[in-house]
């Protein structure tokens, strides 16, 4: 059994790593570049970098930033926030990433998936996809029912600005036959508020692709990671608050997961 991986989150603006709730009142969480250099230490299994305003901005991702946080780590880095396409994804590997994650142009040019990955490799791509409940059900929807009652996910794009109409279980779908090598799930009304992963939507997902996918939004203590994994059949977890303020570092986490019978790396 693969092990499952646990991945620190840099969402970074304006040079710093910043933290929110459900995408929202976002507060400074410190320098990107020390924390990398913490969490490669900690022997975190991956780290994300997310430039959470260059598709809103519609600029080019923080590459100088990018290059000094790889400059510090030796664990595979995934870098999304701004790309585009084959030449945006050019760049940022030059500068240090192993990976691109995308989201908007993702949504708006689906074709760019194939395109990146026949240049790169699948294992290269990382759809991002922000997804939000929809508690108004409608035809040709992937209606699941959860604790307070039957929804679908609408996914969004431009950092959690636009909602797009899109369900986000047959968007995964159709992402990964377009060529992704994994999919990074981001539940917008989990997101930084420490109750817990969405796994009604991350096993709605997990269970419908052959990909990897990362769960992300949520997490505020070891059992959620659990979680994460038992119950949204999830290959990773994600996540930024509990790491960034050390209320759970990533070593208590992952001793945690151990004593609990989940295959970690140690």
């Amino acid at each position: 059994m693969l092990a499952k991986r646990i991945i620190p989150c840099l969402d970074v603006k304006s040079g710093r790593v910043v933290k929110g709730t459900n995408f929202l009142e976002l507060r400074d969480a410190g320098n990107p570049v020390e924390l990398a250099k913490r969490y490669n230490d900690d022997l975190a299994d991956e780290l994300v970098f997310l430039d959470i305003t260059a598709s809103h901005e519609r600029r080019d991702t923080l590459k100088n930033l990018v290059r000094d946080v790889a400059s510090e780590i030796d664990i595979p880095f995934t870098v999304g926030g701004g790309i585009r396409g084959v030449e945006d994804v050019r760049t940022i590997l030059r500068n240090g990433a192993d990976k691109t994650g995308i989201n908007t142009a993702a949504v708006e040019t689906p074709e760019v998936i194939t395109e990146i990955a026949e240049v790169f490799g699948a294992q290269c791509v990382v759809v991002a996809i922000d997804a939000k409940r929809n508690y108004n059900p409608e035809n040709g929807r992937t209606i699941i029912e959860t604790n307070y009652g039957p929804c679908w996910f609408e996914v969004y794009t431009y950092g959690g600005r636009k909602p797009t109409g899109i369900d986000a279980v047959q968007w995964a779908m159709r992402a990964a036959e377009l060529g992704a090598g994994e999919l990074l799930v981001t539940s917008m009304d989990r997101d930084g508020t420490k109750i817990g992963y969405d796994n009604a939507l991350n096993m709605a997902i997990s269970t419908t692709v052959n990909v990897p996918l990362v769960a992300s939004g949520g997490a505020g203590e070891p059992r959620h990671f659990k979680e994460a994994f038992t119950e949204g059949k999830a290959d990773a977890a994600l996540a930024a608050s509990v790491f960034h303020y050390e209320s759970y570092p990533v070593p208590v986490v992952k001793d945690y997961l151990r004593s609990m019978g989940v295959n970690v790396r140690i």
